[in-house]
């Protein structure tokens, strides 16, 4: 991945931990001048990164961000494709746009699309996602993986095991529920969305365009009036800030993991955990599809994902794609 300079500089000095970095010794090694370092330090302080700077020295960092930076995810990151290549923005229209060119022209399996704010962030059906700037996590993650479009359709409930996985392991008192297909909630509010398309033959999964959108560290006032009562974030819920970095990282090694175990040995090997997460199974539910409108108890999911209802005659319906409503 070809980084720019100022992530250069900032992976060199986050690498010291705390020990100061010659600002000649980065002029040298990187092949830039001292002026040129210096601007890129100025850049950084307007970031919000802090230095100490001490004669004959250099630079010792002071305060970092809660960033989603290359640099910074870097310093979390244990896997050994995804997140290998990174595309971060400031502000984006949406991350699953620049997702869909970039799969097209061949950009590598696990590359991560990543920004502070979306201008025109969504979900399924096309639905608006609010995504204020350094707040959240905004997010599409390409994925090739060597499975049939057919199978390819549970993919979402894989990403949502890693996702729930990652937020239980960081933050021990929070407790995400799957609802399917592609939400995730904390204390019955969303805090997590998935959207997930395919870039694919009649035979073949060109990519998987994986979107995320978490709600991070928004506070209760920056929820719109439209959704202050069915939303929440994991910083409420946790009661601290959330290092959205490293929260990243984790989910992109658990999704790793899954991705793997999912191509190997499908869907069904992933499904007990997806139903011990889940707040769906076992619930009276409303399913609205673009034709009806109905009700039944969500019994259990098939080896493929498909959600199967039980209706009070007995009888059992699958369920491919629709909106589901706790009753």
């Amino acid at each position: 991945m070809t980084i720019s300079m100022k992530d250069a500089i900032l992976k060199r000095i986050l690498a010291a931990d705390g020990e100061a970095v010659s600002g000649q010794e980065l002029a040298d090694s990187l092949g830039v001048s001292r002026t040129a370092v210096w601007k890129h330090m100025q850049t950084l302080q307007e970031e919000g990164y802090t230095f100490e700077t001490i004669k004959k020295k250099g630079y010792v960092l002071t305060g970092v961000p809660n960033s989603l930076s290359p640099a910074q995810i870097e310093l979390f990151l244990k896997t050994e494709h995804f997140g290998r290549e990174i595309h971060y923005f400031d502000i984006v229209d949406s991350t699953q746009t620049v997702a869909h060119k970039l799969a097209q022209e061949g950009a590598p399996h696990g590359t991560i699309i990543i920004a502070e704010e979306q201008t025109a962030g969504r979900g399924r059906m096309a639905r608006p996602w609010e995504s204020v700037h350094g707040t959240g996590i905004w997010m599409t993650i390409i994925v090739r993986p060597d499975v049939t479009p057919q199978q390819a359709s549970s993919y979402t409930l894989v990403v949502a095991v890693a996702v729930t996985m990652a937020i239980k392991t960081l933050y021990k008192d929070v407790e995400p529920a799957i609802k399917w297909p592609n939400d995730l909630l904390v204390n019955g509010k969303k805090c997590t969305g998935i959207l997930t398309e395919m870039q694919a033959e009649a035979d073949l999964v060109q990519a998987l365009l994986v979107g995320i959108g978490i709600n991070a560290n928004q506070e209760a006032s920056e929820f719109s009036p439209d959704i202050a009562d069915i939303a929440t974030s994991l910083r409420l819920e946790a009661g601290e800030e959330i290092n959205r970095a490293a929260l990243v990282a984790l989910i992109l090694q658990y999704l790793e993991q899954f991705t793997e175990l999912y191509v190997e040995e499908g869907f069904a090997s992933i499904k007990t955990l997806w139903e011990q997460m889940s707040c769906t199974i076992g619930q009276l539910i409303e399913v609205t599809t673009i034709r009806e409108r109905f009700e039944g108890i969500a019994s259990g999911i098939t080896d493929d994902g498909v959600l199967q209802l039980t209706q009070d005659d007995g009888s059992v319906r699958t369920i491919y794609a629709g909106d589901i409503k706790i009753l």
